[in-house]
């Protein structure tokens, strides 16, 4: 352990690759900190409150959205982080940041937005994520974008294919991207922040989809890793069979979120005992290192199929994202119809396809909706 109380792969802020522009120190602050704070004070992360997870925003005042979303990932993160001696700041900045890209309606407008620039570039919201912070954002006098350090900008750009991490790399040789092409792994830090992701959406979307009614107790009854959380609750607590049936999903989904987290602290660790990296610089040039246990992930796995085809493919949901698609879809030919409806920061870009993209991928889910009806007059979502 180093002074500062970091594991020695930790990702030191003190040993940072820096940022594009230098700014010189922000003490007290960490570098990591800083970062965090920037991504919390940004536009795109307050858009995040209306913005689709599952269900579209206006579905539901207590759905999650991306917003809440991130903050769960966040606080499993820094549960994640704290034993493993990880830094924790650049954790809470990863969660926060990992879908600032995301479009409204979730899947769905991204899967429209891309099949849109179908020969004008594609488009991948985390891709759009690295966008957002690094040009999008318009908040400094001297810089586009939030200036971000290394370390924060590598574990936002979670997935790149090929052609977009070459392109990437001409502009910044050695940047975010570097590692799609060379086969490296991002920090400890990023690494447990993607599997924070999944942690919380697979808890959340169980939590959601019985509020919804779309999927069952009884069907989640017959998955192996709820049972089996469930049989322990009810073994600690028999007086929830006479609760109202919310406090057993609720205790069970408590139990599921602490063992999965246990799991990963553990896993990792045994990991890091195996390869004992030197640094974090180190650690990129091994296999991933965080991981769940064997036990853990096939189980996992079978809730993550459940969850597909019982709530994510369930006729209600598929339903509205074929008109969330289309709402997308169409805002997207009447802005390039007619860019003038857009702000001028956007129709006055040289290429107006990104444009549109960068525009539309911005909206939370209910300016969308307000758009699309201004510019076609019909209400795709009226009840």
């Amino acid at each position: 352990m180093n002074p500062t109380g970091l594991a020695r792969w930790a990702s030191d802020p003190s040993r940072s690759r820096g940022r594009r522009l230098d700014e010189g120190s922000a003490a007290p602050r960490t570098e990591h900190q800083r970062d965090r704070d920037r991504i919390v004070h940004s536009t795109a992360f307050r858009r995040l409150v209306y913005k689709t997870q599952v269900f579209v925003n206006h579905e539901g005042d207590l759905f999650r959205t991306r917003l809440t979303h991130s903050l769960e990932v966040a606080q499993l993160g820094r549960s994640v982080a704290r034993p493993l001696q990880l830094n924790e700041d650049l954790i809470e900045a990863l969660a926060l940041a990992h879908d600032l890209g995301h479009t409204p309606f979730g899947h769905a407008g991204q899967d429209a937005l891309n099949a849109c620039m179908d020969g004008h570039g594609g488009f991948e919201h985390n891709l759009q994520s690295l966008r957002v912070v690094d040009k999008l954002e318009q908040r400094y006098p001297e810089f586009d974008g939030l200036n971000l350090c290394f370390e924060t900008r590598e574990g936002i750009l979670k997935h790149c294919s090929r052609r977009n991490a070459e392109a990437l790399c001409r502009t910044e040789p050695d940047g975010p991207a570097r590692r799609f092409l060379d086969g490296t792994q991002p920090s400890l830090e990023a690494q447990l922040v993607n599997l924070a992701d999944e942690v919380a959406y697979n808890a959340h979307d169980v939590d959601d989809g019985v509020r919804s009614g779309l999927i069952t107790v009884e069907q989640l009854d017959t998955i192996a890793l709820y049972a089996r959380f469930r049989d322990e609750a009810l073994a600690a607590h028999p007086r929830l069979l006479a609760m109202p049936p919310r406090r057993l999903l609720f205790e069970t989904l408590r139990r599921m979120l602490s063992t999965l987290v246990y799991d990963l602290i553990a896993e990792t660790r045994r990991a890091l005992a195996r390869h004992e990296p030197a640094d974090a610089d180190a650690l990129r040039q091994l296999p991933p290192l965080a991981a769940f246990s064997a036990e853990m992930r096939e189980p996992l796995d079978e809730l993550k199929r459940f969850l597909f085809k019982a709530l994510y493919r369930h006729p209600q949901v598929m339903d509205v994202t074929a008109r969330a698609r289309t709402v997308v879809a169409e805002l997207f030919a009447a802005y390039v119809a007619a860019p003038q409806e857009m702000p001028a920061d956007y129709a006055d870009a040289s290429d107006l396809h990104r444009a549109v993209a960068d525009y539309i991928a911005g909206m939370t889910d209910r300016f969308a909706l307000r758009e699309h009806q201004r510019l076609t007059g019909r209400d795709l979502f009226a009840a």
